[in-house]
């Protein structure tokens, strides 16, 4: 199956999402960047690949559910280098599409978050193939309002990732530069950002 009929589903579910963002009020658009942790990858002999933490974007569409919740669709990028086992330089981007629910905790202007998102995290190996994979995440956050439009956000997030270990992701003409270790890919985030309602 290709990669862009397997992005077809996401795509529509996306759509739907947004014109449910659309129609509710008020929108809420956060931005955050900050670093992302992976696992390590491992070469044919199961000796380990290291990973860098890379550098993260993200970008969120909350609407209000009730004063206590919101919905919220978010975007996450990240790339990672990591030098394969042909020893060459080489690169991972995934990007996470979750869509989240979102718990507020409020304590006057500030704010303690707790979210659990659902979605799909699209793998892209320079040196390889693309894959979409199922994905989960957990996150636990901070808002402080500075005003009654606009917020200043922390977020801890964890990324659970549900992989095809046996995948030849990472190889081209049957030379491997890398290989996963196991079937549950999961990384960690720290971020920081804005949100402003309009």
């Amino acid at each position: 199956m290709k990669v862009n009929n397997r992005l077809t589903p996401l795509a529509m579910l996306c759509t739907f999402l947004l014109s449910h963002a659309a129609i509710a009020q008020p929108l809420e658009l956060s931005v955050m960047f900050g670093k992302i942790y992976s696992p390590d990858l491992v070469t044919s002999d199961n000796s380990h690949i290291n990973i860098d933490s890379g550098n993260n974007m993200a970008v969120g569409i909350a609407w209000q559910e009730n004063v206590n919740g919101q919905g919220q669709i978010l975007l996450n990028r990240v790339s990672h280098d990591f030098i394969g086992e042909n020893q060459a330089n080489n690169e991972l981007d995934i990007t996470y599409a979750h869509f989240n629910g979102i718990a507020l905790y409020r304590q006057q202007n500030y704010v303690t978050t707790l979210s659990l998102g659902l979605g799909g995290a699209y793998f892209d190996a320079e040196q390889g193939s693309e894959e979409v994979y199922p994905s989960a995440s957990v996150a636990l956050g901070t808002r402080y309002e500075v005003s009654p439009q606009m917020a200043l956000v922390t977020e801890l997030r964890a990324y659970a990732t549900l992989i095809d270990e046996d995948d030849a992701m990472f190889c081209q003409q049957d030379i491997c530069s890398a290989n996963f270790s196991d079937s549950l890919w999961i990384e960690s985030s720290i971020a920081v950002g804005i949100a402003i309602k309009f």
